[in-house]
């Protein structure tokens, strides 16, 4: 009886020791499974991009993806943009654009902005003309942090201050949040950035929501990719501003119709032939009308 005795406690301990096993190794492969999530802030943006007309306010979302080791920042739209311009090449480019869905997606935020969480990089990308230019911001950002707190909606928020690109900006950020980052360029506060503003009134960043996804999405980047500083950029998005029709045929590729930016007609109903006069016409005032929409930017200097 003892021997039996002995046995079972033998074979219990033997149990809970293998119980232990596969719950350490659960617990080890959730955790690492959370960790590799990526959680995306949603904010509401709202710009007057229009120097000429500042009643003209425009309102979007954009995402801020945030994991372990970066972040990203972009348009809601340029994603869904994005799949529908990767659908329509590969289901017989030009000849598949419908303009009446392209312009429902159209953005006034073009770019998008990455953060390296280990080198502290942050990477802005944007295109000109059919091309995409990348530059590492070189201003570093450096806040004044005041002690006055509210709430704003279900977090408790301190206020800060900056001096970033000509604009002098108020962000308030929660520590109640395990991220120190924010929309656009602005990071390196002891939180989350939820909301930030200009003190013209001409550009803020709102946090809306946010809620996990499985990974960062992918970008289809059309066109070349041209890693430049960030003076150089400028320098190209001022010849551009000058004269895009000649900055566009000056890149590769020559002239003609390219990667043009979002909500280009290219054709109507989703097909057919055009005539190139008419065509290089209307890219003429689309892009006009473009550099109108954009002569207030974010960044003045």
């Amino acid at each position: 009886m003892i021997g039996l005795t002995l046995s079972n406690d033998c074979y219990q301990t033997l149990k809970l020791k293998r119980m232990k096993k596969i719950l350490l190794v659960t617990a080890c492969f959730l955790v690492q499974n959370i960790s590799a999530q990526v959680n995306r802030f949603v904010y509401q943006v709202t710009m007057k991009s229009d120097a000429e007309n500042k009643n003209d306010v425009k309102t979007e979302n954009a995402y801020l993806d945030i994991s372990r080791e970066k972040s990203q920042f972009y348009s809601e739209n340029r994603v869904k943009r994005d799949s529908v311009m990767q659908a329509m090449f590969q289901s017989g480019g030009a000849r598949n654009f419908n303009r009446e869905q392209m312009e429902g997606l159209r953005t006034n935020i073009d770019y998008s902005i990455e953060k390296d969480k280990t080198s502290q990089k942050v990477v802005f990308k944007n295109r000109i003309g059919r091309d995409t230019y990348s530059y590492e911001e070189d201003r570093p950002i450096s806040w004044k942090m005041l002690t006055e707190t509210t709430k704003i909606g279900d977090y408790k928020v301190q206020k800060a201050e900056t001096d970033f690109a000509g604009r002098k900006w108020t962000a308030w950020f929660t520590t109640d949040l395990p991220y120190q980052d924010g929309p656009y360029k602005f990071a390196g506060l002891p939180g989350l950035i939820v909301k930030i503003e200009d003190d013209k009134g001409e550009y803020s960043f709102d946090l809306m929501k946010n809620y996990k996804i499985a990974d960062f999405p992918e970008s289809n980047r059309f066109g070349n990719t041209m890693k430049v500083k960030r003076t150089d950029y400028t320098k190209q998005l001022e010849r551009f501003r000058k004269d895009p029709e000649a900055f566009v045929s000056s890149q590769s590729g020559g002239g003609g119709g390219g990667n043009i930016r979002i909500g280009a007609p290219m054709s109507r109903g989703g097909g057919g032939s055009q005539n190139p006069a008419d065509m290089r016409k209307r890219m003429q005032e689309r892009m006009k009308e473009e550099l109108k929409r954009n002569s207030n930017p974010i960044e003045l200097n």
